[in-house]
């Protein structure tokens, strides 16, 4: 019997205040891919957040653009869950 668990899809975020105007796809994947992502971020102790609205409007993005404008509310929420988790 194949494997029911959806195939995960995640997309990694980063943001240089001196250099970037917003948030930028660090990097993204699927199956095998994003599985390594998270292994990565775990092992490096970078928080990782669910958001399945925001994966899909982040899926059309290459590697190194910017977040559109629409997901600013969204990444927003997420940096600002990230700044107080950093503050403890």
């Amino acid at each position: 019997m194949p494997d029911a668990r959806p195939t995960p899809q995640v997309a990694a975020l980063g943001y240089d205040r001196g250099a970037d105007r917003a948030p930028r796809v660090l990097a993204k994947g699927g199956g095998e891919v994003a599985e390594q992502i998270l292994a990565r971020a775990r092992e490096h102790g970078i928080p990782i957040e669910s958001d399945p609205d925001l994966l899909r409007c982040l899926a059309p993005l290459e590697v190194g653009d910017e977040i559109p404008i629409e997901a600013y509310q969204a990444v927003a929420t997420i940096l600002a869950f990230l700044y107080r988790t950093n503050r403890t």
